[in-house]
Parts: C-alpha cells; sequence; structure tokens
C-alpha cells in the first residue's frame, strides 16, 4: 500500500539545534509531531529539556539530548541515545549552527580573517551537518528510507552579505553536501535536500534584519512556522522524487531587482 504523502507515523526525527523557543528548529519538531513522528532535538544546553515538555503537552513523543554536533565523538553519543529511545533514526533536519550576525565571532572579510576563525566558521556551520548525516546514513540505508534536510540561507548558495566569508563558505557547501548525499544515496530511498531561508522573524532577529525583512516583495520577514513547513514538507513520503534541491524560503527577496 501506498503511503499517505504526509504520513510520518512511526518515523523518527532528529532535529539539531532546537533549543530556542522562537526558532526555526523547534517549529520544525512541531510540524514533525504533528505529522505523527517521534522527535528527538539536540541543543548545546539543557533548554532542549524545556522543548521536549513543550512537545510532550501537545501530544508528541519527545527526547531531548544536549551535545557539541561539532565533536565527532558527541555526535555518536547523540544518535546512540536518540536510536535507544525511539528507534532507528529516519528523518535528520540539519538546523544546527550560528545565524551570520550572531556570530559576530567569526565575521570578517577574507582578507582580515584567521584561519581560525576560518576553520570556527566551517565547524559551527558545516562540519556539523557533515558529521550528523554520516551518522545516520548506515541505518537509514539498512532501512531502505531516509529524509535529510540541510537548512542553509540565502547567505552564500544564493546571495552574499558583506563581511561573512566564512558563513557564506559554509551554507553554500552545505547544498553541496546535501546533493553529494542525493546522488550516493538515492538509490537506496533517502533524498537529501536543502532549505535556505532568508530574513526570519525569531527571537533573536536584530533590527537591521527587521528593517531588511520589510524591504522583501512579501513586505515582511517569515515566521519560523512558514520555514519550518517547507521542511516538513520535504520530509514526507510524498516529497520522495523530490532530492538534491535547494528549496529558498525568502519572500522573493532574491529575485527582486529593486529594494524600496
Amino acid at each position: 500500500m501506498t503511503p499517505a504523502p504526509f504520513d510520518l507515523a512511526g518515523r523518527v526525527a532528529l532535529v539539531t539545534g532546537a533549543g530556542s523557543p522562537t526558532g526555526i528548529g523547534f517549529a520544525t519538531a512541531r510540524l514533525l509531531g504533528e505529522l505523527g513522528a517521534h522527535v528527538a532535538v539536540t541543543s548545546t544546553t539543557e533548554r532542549v529539556f524545556d522543548r521536549v515538555a513543550e512537545l510532550e503537552t501537545t501530544g508528541v513523543r519527545g527526547f531531548g539530548v544536549v551535545g557539541d554536533l561539532t565533536d565527532e565523538h558527541d555526535v555518536s553519543d547523540v544518535v546512540s541515545a536518540v536510536a535507544t529511545a525511539l528507534g532507528g533514526i529516519d528523518i535528520l533536519v540539519n538546523n544546527a549552527g550560528m545565524l551570520s550576525i550572531a556570530g559576530a565571532a567569526e565575521t570578517g572579510r577574507i582578507t582580515d580573517m584567521s584561519l581560525a576563525t576560518w576553520r570556527a566558521g566551517i565547524e559551527r556551520n558545516l562540519d556539523t551537518a557533515f558529521l550528523v548525516s554520516r551518522a545516520v546514513l548506515p541505518g537509514m540505508q539498512d532501512r531502505g528510507w531516509g529524509r535529510i534536510v540541510n537548512v542553509t540561507s540565502v547567505t552564500g548558495p544564493v546571495m552574499a552579505m558583506r563581511d561573512e566569508v566564512a558563513y557564506a563558505a559554509a551554507k553554500a557547501a552545505m547544498v553541496g553536501l546535501a546533493r553529494s548525499i542525493a546522488v550516493d544515496f538515492g538509490p537506496v530511498g533517502v533524498t537529501s535536500n536543502a532549505v535556505a531561508p532568508g530574513w526570519i522573524s525569531t527571537g533573536s532577529q536584530t533590527a537591521h534584519e527587521y528593517e531588511q525583512g520589510l524591504r522583501t516583495p512579501v513586505g515582511r520577514s517569515a515566521t519560523p512556522t512558514e520555514v519550518a513547513s517547507a521542511i516538513a514538507w520535504l520530509c514526507t513520503p510524498g516529497a520522495a522524487y523530490t532530492t538534491g534541491q535547494c528549496l529558498v524560503v525568502d519572500g522573493g527577496n532574491s529575485v527582486a531587482e529593486e529594494r524600496t
């Protein structure tokens, strides 16, 4: 029997970087739970357990784990803990990483950036996605079903911002990572895609980001749920023939030549 296109009942999802109550990660975890998935969420702090409590009040089976996803041993421990608590991971949303403006210590133009700063930006935004994807793919391959979605940004894959060389490079590379996985693992039932948000109204949005959102064709920043809805769709059975793609969610900002 062909599965219902939006039914994730019995699937296990891991959403990284979901500690913030107002972020894309937690909004994605909620939506995946509403579609029937059991949802594990990670963060670098214990606030992730507050997110699990919120999920469970809505009837979602949740699990939280604290870990440093730039460390391959921590990644192994996180994936093992999720598998023990919920079962093998069917869905991975690589949302962990730093926003460009929030990551002030890793900003700068190439001529002013040290190698250590460059590596820190790549590690935080790209290595995390590589390490967690590498850890979950063998199980997906064995089960013949899997969904990986990298939450990148329009900065890098589509556009660029001043003084954000490491962030832009890492986020662009996340699209290449998704496409490589799509080619290598498509034959065994695993899809791999990226979602590239533009200006998003989260709790950490700055006044500058808010003003930039007003200049998009839609005239505002997106809500985290609007980005999460794109991510969640790519995780469903109905998205089985969509792989290796980068879905831009930016209110049309990247196609508008004029700014008012």
